[in-house]
C-alpha cells in the first residue's frame, strides 16, 4: 500500500504544516490517502485546488481524499459537497495527531471555530524531505482586517509560539544538518504580545542567533514594514547570519488605495524603511507582495504602485491580480474589469523582471555562497545570500554551502565553484 501523499498549495507556512501533517498521517498508519492542504488567498488558488482534487480522484479511484487548509476552513461545506472528497478537516485539526486516526467512518466535516483558538503549539518536525532549507513556524493567525483579505477567517487570531520551543526546534534541525532556516507565520512581525513579557520578533531572532550558534543562515519569510521593531532593525542591519533579503507585505504604492485596503502604512513609510535598511546594509535585496487592480484603482494610483518598485528598490515581486473574496469589504467596492487587473499585473511583473536583471548585473563577477538545493542532469540549483537563483554545473549534495563566482547571461545566473 502506498504512503500518504500531501499536496500543498499556497504559502511557506502551509509547506511547513504539511510536514507536520505528513508525520501525523504516517504515525496513524494511513495508506492510499491523498491530503490536500489548500490556500484561499485568491479565487485562482481555490480553482487549482479543486482541479487537483478531481484529477486525484480520476487517477486514484480507490484512495481516501482529505481536504484541509484555509479554503477548507473557510468553506468546509463546499468541499464536502465535492463527490471526490471523503473528509474535510480544519486548520486547527490538521495539526492534531488525533485527527488522523479513525478517518474511516468518522465525521465528514471536522472543522472547529478557528476564531476561538488561542494557542499555537510548537511542532518538532523531523525533516523536510529533500529540501535543503527548513521552515519553522513562529506565529499563526492575524488580528488585522485588510479589506481584501479572507485569511484571518481561515487562520484565526494572532498567536505566537514561545521562543523556547522555536529554539528547540531550530537546534534539532541544525543537529540534523540543516544550514538554513526560514521563520514563517501569517503575520510574523506581530509576534509576541500574547506571550509573557511581550517579546518582539527582534527579540526572538536575537535569541535564536545567540542560542543556536551553529545555525549558519536565518531568513524571515515576510515582514510587515510598519511592524519592524528597533531590535529587529538592528539585527537586519548588522547580523551576517540573518540573510540580506527581506520580503515585504506592501500590497500597493498609492496612499488612497492603501487606506481603502485598510493597511497601516503609507507609501512613504515603505520607502523610508527600505532606504534606512539599505543605508545600513547596502547589499540588502527586497521583495514584495503587490496587488494589481484593487477596486477603485485609477491609472494614476496604479502608476504610484509601479513607481514604488523603483523607489523602494524592489526585486522579487509576488504580483496578484486583485481577486474578490466573498465576505470581505473590498468585494463590495466598485470592481475593475478583470482584463484591466490582468494587464496591470503583467506590467508589474515585467517591472520585476527588469529589476531582477539589474540585480543579476550587479552580481555578475561577484563571489557568493550558494545553498545547493537540487541536482538534475548534472546541474545544481540553489540560492545566494540575497536569494538570487543560481545554476551550477556540478553535482552537489543538497544543503551544501558552496562558494561560487557568478556569471550573468540571458537573464540567468550561473556559478563556477571556487
Amino acid at each position: 500500500m502506498s504512503a500518504p501523499e500531501i499536496i500543498t498549495f499556497g504559502c511557506r507556512l502551509n509547506a511547513y504544516e504539511s510536514e507536520i501533517m505528513r508525520q501525523h498521517a504516517v504515525t496513524a498508519g494511513l495508506t492510499d490517502t491523498v491530503i490536500f492542504n489548500t490556500c484561499a488567498v485568491t479565487a485562482e488558488a481555490e480553482r487549482q485546488a479543486r482541479q487537483a482534487i478531481r484529477k486525484a480522484r480520476r487517477s486514484r479511484p480507490g484512495a481516501r481524499i482529505v481536504v484541509t487548509g484555509c479554503a477548507a476552513q473557510i468553506s468546509p461545506a463546499a468541499y464536502a459537497k465535492m463527490p471526490e472528497v471523503d473528509t474535510v478537516i480544519g486548520n486547527d485539526e490538521k495539526l492534531r495527531a488525533a485527527s488522523y486516526f479513525g478517518l474511516d467512518g468518522g465525521a465528514r466535516i471536522a472543522v472547529n471555530d478557528i476564531m476561538q483558538v488561542r494557542e499555537t503549539a510548537g511542532h518538532l518536525v523531523d525533516g523536510f524531505g529533500d529540501r535543503a532549507r527548513a521552515f519553522v513556524q513562529v506565529q499563526n493567525g492575524c488580528d488585522h482586517r485588510c479589506t481584501f483579505c479572507i485569511i484571518p477567517f481561515g487562520r484565526g487570531p494572532s498567536r505566537s509560539v514561545p521562543a523556547g520551543e522555536v529554539v528547540t526546534e531550530i537546534q534539532k534541525l541544525v543537529d540534523q544538518g540543516y544550514r538554513e532556516v526560514v521563520l514563517t507565520g501569517v503575520d510574523m512581525t506581530s509576534y509576541g504580545p500574547d506571550l509573557p513579557g511581550a517579546p518582539t520578533l527582534g527579540h526572538l531572532v536575537e535569541r535564536i542567533l545567540r542560542l543556536v550558534p551553529d545555525l549558519l543562515r536565518l531568513r524571515l519569510s515576510s515582514v510587515d514594514s510598519i511592524e519592524v521593531d528597533d531590535r529587529l532593525f538592528e539585527l537586519i542591519a548588522g547580523e551576517a547570519r540573518l540573510m540580506p533579503h527581506l520580503h515585504l507585505s506592501l500590497q500597493a504604492g498609492d496612499d488612497m488605495i492603501l487606506k481603502r485596503m485598510k493597511r497601516r502604512h503609507s507609501r512613504q513609510d515603505a520607502i523610508d524603511l527600505c532606504t534606512r535598511i539599505r543605508e545600513a546594509r547596502p547589499k540588502m535585496v527586497f521583495g514584495a507582495d503587490l496587488i494589481a487592480g484593487f477596486p477603485t484603482e485609477t491609472e494614476i494610483m496604479f502608476e504610484n504602485t509601479l513607481r514604488l518598485v523603483e523607489e523602494c528598490g524592489l526585486t522579487y515581486l509576488h504580483v496578484f491580480p486583485y481577486s474578490a473574496r466573498k465576505g470581505t469589504p473590498a468585494a463590495r467596492m466598485p470592481q475593475l474589469p478583470k482584463a484591466v487587473r490582468k494587464e496591470r499585473a503583467a506590467i508589474l511583473r515585467a517591472a520585476g523582471e527588469t529589476a531582477m536583471a539589474r540585480l543579476f548585473d550587479r552580481l555578475d563577477g561577484q563571489t557568493r555562497t550558494v545553498l545547493a538545493e537540487r541536482t538534475e542532469n548534472g546541474v545544481n540549483t540553489g540560492h545566494t545570500e540575497e536569494f538570487a537563483p543560481v545554476s551550477i554545473a556540478a553535482t552537489l549534495p543538497a544543503g551544501r554551502l558552496q562558494k561560487v563566482t557568478l556569471t550573468h547571461q540571458d537573464n540567468q545566473l550561473t556559478g563556477t565553484c571556487v
